[in-house]
């Protein structure tokens, strides 16, 4: 029997800033780099909550084993697992670890009775979801999309916005995101680089626009992140 291999695909979800992916494992080894983000993923009939990783980590599945997940924003998981992001890092775990067996069956059994099973998990995270991801989340979202953890300065200087001292911000900030303030900053722009270095424009100039001191810079924080510079990732 010949399986058909579907690429990756995604979409926005029904929950604002989530993205609903599908993929068909085409075999062999995968690589997964951090993102700042949480997953509830349906693979092989089971549900499976992804953690946010601070590294990147390769795995490995059967050719034709299919995915489908909800990739969350930075920040809004924790409220929907009710589990703080800090103690899923780098962690796989069945939903039913989180919530009670009975809960977790409920919705794979609505899921699993449905036609289109990714629609179905969109629909049904969606109906459970509770509403935006609180103040603070925001606050230091809209930080580093701007810029302004840049710099030594840039953490102690969003503590005084907030009204938090720095030791108080970094534990919210791994309730949150998994992760203190300064990596998040660090994984997210990163993210932002390599989708621009895909595009096939030059290095030194996605350092240039995603506020690396050089390509070098931006080389060296790729590796660290992933272990790999970004021109093997990248292809």
């Amino acid at each position: 029997m010949t399986v058909a291999v579907e690429p990756y695909r995604e979409r926005p979800a029904r929950i604002a800033g989530a993205e609903l992916w599908t993929r068909t494992a085409e075999g062999g080894e995968f690589r997964i780099l951090p993102d700042g983000c949480m997953d509830l993923m349906l693979m092989d009939g089971e549900l499976y909550v992804a953690g946010p990783d601070n590294r990147a980590w390769t795995g490995s599945a059967p050719r034709g084993t299919r995915y489908a997940g909800i990739r969350f924003a930075p920040g809004a998981a924790p409220g929907f697992f009710g589990v703080p992001a800090r103690e899923l890092l780098n962690e796989q775990v069945p939903l039913a670890e989180l919530w009670s067996p009975n809960r977790t069956r409920r919705l794979l059994d609505r899921i699993r009775s449905a036609p289109d099973q990714p629609a179905a998990l969109d629909l049904e995270v969606a109906r459970l979801a509770e509403g935006p991801t609180d103040g603070l989340t925001a606050q230091v979202l809209t930080s580093v999309r701007s810029g302004l953890l840049r710099g030594t300065a840039g953490v102690s200087r969003l503590a005084g916005t907030i009204g938090l001292s720095e030791r108080q911000l970094h534990r919210r900030c791994l309730d949150a995101f998994g992760y203190g303030p300064k990596l998040l900053d660090r994984v997210l722009w990163m993210n932002v680089a390599l989708d621009h270095a895909r595009t096939g424009l030059p290095l030194a100039d996605v350092a240039m626009i995603t506020g690396y001191a050089d390509q070098a810079h931006l080389t060296r924080d790729v590796k660290a992140l992933t272990g790999l510079p970004p021109k093997v990732l990248i292809g």
